[in-house]
C-alpha cells in the first residue's frame, strides 16, 4: 500500500468518531483498535517447472468479542498486513451492523494468482490453509472466498484442514460450491443485498425505482449481479463499467444480455461486447454521469477528493468493500448526496455465509426461498436499526452504521468482562 493512504489508520478514525457520538469512553472500545491475533505465515510452493517459490501469507482476527471471526481469504500482488487488517475490522463491523455473532477476520497471500496454474494455485491453498490449522475451525475462525478466490479454491482449502483433522469439516470455509456444502443463494448474495437496500433508501426518500436512472462501476459478480436485480426492480441501467472502460446507453442497457455475455467465456471485457447504438465513455466520465442511483461495485478509493466533485447523482450504495475515501466522503455529504455504506449494503455475502455455516454445523439444507426470505427479513431490519440511528443521531448513515456496530462489539466485550 502507498505511505499517503492506509486504510487501517483510515478505518481506526471513522471507528474513533463513531465510538465518540455514542458517548463512549476510551476503555469502552480501546480494544477494537488493536487486532486480537496477527499472524505472518512463509508459504513455499513447489511450481510447475520443479522450483519453489515461497509466498507471504496473512491472517488477522479482529475481535472474537460476539462470536467466532468471520473474513475471506484473498490472492493479490499488492496484499500486506495494513490492508488485511483494516479489511479484519470492517468485518467486525460488518458482522455486527447486520447482528449476526461473528467478529471479523481477513486472510490473504501476496501473490499474483493470474500468473499461477491451477496446480500451483492448488498447492498455494493447501499448504496455507496447513499453516493457518492451528488458529482456524469452525467455532474459531472460518475463512470465505474474496478477491481472486472462488467456491474451488474454498474446496482445496476444506480438504486440507478436513485431511488434517480426520474427519469431514464442511463448516471452516464458507462460499463452498453446493456439492461440497455450498448454500443455494451465497453466489448472489451480495448483489441481492445491494439491491434490497436500494429499494430501502429510495422508499425512504420517495423515489421511484421503476425507471430510475443507474450506473453501476463494476461488471463482475456484485456489479453485474446488483445491475440484473435492479433492472428486475424496473430501474434503467444506463452505464455499467469495467477494467476495460464503460457503456452507456440513454435508453438503458440490455443489462441481462450484457452480464450473461460477460459470464458466458472467461477474460471477457465490456471491449468485447459489441451491439448497435452504443456509446463508449471512460471510468471516469461514468462516474460523473448523470443519474439518479450510483453503485460503486469494482474498486476500493474509487470515489475521492478529486472524483467526488464531479459525482452527479442523489444516491449511492456502495457494493465494493471501502469504494470512498474519508475525504470523497466529506465532499459527497456537503453535496447532499445519501450514502449507504458498504459495511450495510454488501453485507449480504457474509449473512447467507452464516446461513451456509448454520446448514454446515446442523446437516441441514434450506431452498433458495428460504435462504432469499432470511437474507430480505435480516437485511431490512438492519437498515432500519441504521436508519434509525442515524436519524436519532442527526448524522450519515455511514457514521450510523459504525454507530450501530461498535455499540453492538462495545456491549458485548463488556458484558463479558473484557472491557
Amino acid at each position: 500500500m502507498s505511505n499517503k493512504y492506509n486504510p487501517y489508520v483510515e478505518t481506526l478514525k471513522t471507528l474513533e468518531r463513531a465510538a465518540k457520538k455514542l458517548g463512549l469512553e476510551a476503555d469502552d472500545y480501546i480494544q477494537l483498535k488493536y487486532p486480537e491475533r496477527e499472524l505472518k505465515v512463509s508459504v513455499p510452493v513447489r511450481m510447475d517447472n520443479g522450483s519453489i517459490r515461497v509466498f507471504e501469507g496473512y491472517r488477522v482476527q479482529h475481535s472474537g468479542a460476539r462470536g467466532p471471526y468471520k473474513g475471506g481469504i484473498r490472492y493479490h500482488q499488492d496484499v500486506d498486513m495494513d490492508e488485511i487488517k483494516a479489511l479484519a475490522i470492517m468485518m467486525s463491523l460488518k458482522c455486527a451492523v447486520v447482528d449476526i455473532p461473528y467478529g471479523g477476520g481477513k486472510g490473504g497471500v501476496t501473490v499474483d494468482a493470474n500468473k499461477l496454474s491451477n496446480a500451483e494455485l492448488e498447492r498455494l491453498t493447501r499448504r496455507f490453509a496447513t499453516l493457518l490449522y492451528p488458529i482456524i475451525g469452525p467455532h474459531i475462525d472460518i475463512p470465505a472466498p474474496d478477491v481472486n478466490t472462488n467456491g474451488e479454491v474454498m474446496a482445496w482449502f476444506m480438504d486440507a484442514f478436513s485431511t488434517l483433522q480426520g474427519q469431514l469439516t464442511p463448516g471452516v470455509v464458507t462460499g463452498k460450491p453446493i456439492p461440497v456444502g455450498g448454500s443455494l443463494g451465497r453466489r448472489e448474495a451480495t448483489g441481492r443485498s445491494i439491491m434490497l437496500m436500494t429499494r430501502e433508501i429510495a422508499k425512504k426518500i420517495q423515489l421511484d425505482l421503476k425507471g430510475a436512472r443507474v450506473a453501476v462501476q463494476g461488471a463482475g459478480n456484485v456489479g453485474g449481479t446488483s445491475a440484473k436485480f435492479l433492472h428486475s426492480q424496473g430501474c434503467k441501467i444506463v452505464a455499467l463499467s469495467d477494467v476495460s472502460g464503460a457503456v452507456f446507453s440513454e435508453d438503458g442497457l440490455e443489462i441481462e444480455e450484457i452480464v450473461d455475455f460477460l459470464r458466458t467465456k472467461r477474460g471477457r471485457t465490456l471491449a468485447d461486447y459489441n451491439v448497435p447504438n452504443l456509446t463508449r465513455i471512460s471510468n471516469e466520465q461514468m462516474l460523473s454521469t448523470e443519474v439518479d442511483i450510483l453503485i460503486p461495485a469494482a474498486l476500493e478509493n474509487a470515489i475521492t477528493e478529486k472524483t467526488a466533485p464531479a459525482i452527479k447523482t442523489k444516491m449511492i450504495v456502495e457494493g465494493a468493500n471501502g469504494p470512498t475515501t474519508s475525504e470523497g466522503d466529506r465532499i459527497l455529504e456537503e453535496k447532499g448526496v445519501i450514502v449507504v455504506p458498504d459495511i450495510l449494503a454488501n453485507a449480504g455475502g457474509v449473512v447467507v455465509s452464516y446461513f451456509e455455516w448454520i446448514q454446515n454445523l446442523q446437516n441441514l439444507k434450506w431452498s433458495e426461498e428460504e435462504i432469499n426470505e432470511k437474507l430480505e427479513n435480516l437485511m431490512v431490519k438492519a437498515f432500519n436499526d441504521v436508519w434509525d440511528t442515524a436519524e436519532k443521531a442527526g448524522t450519515s448513515l455511514r457514521m450510523g452504521a459504525y454507530m450501530v456496530a461498535v455499540d453492538r462489539i462495545a456491549t458485548a466485550s463488556k458484558l463479558r468482562g473484557m472491557a
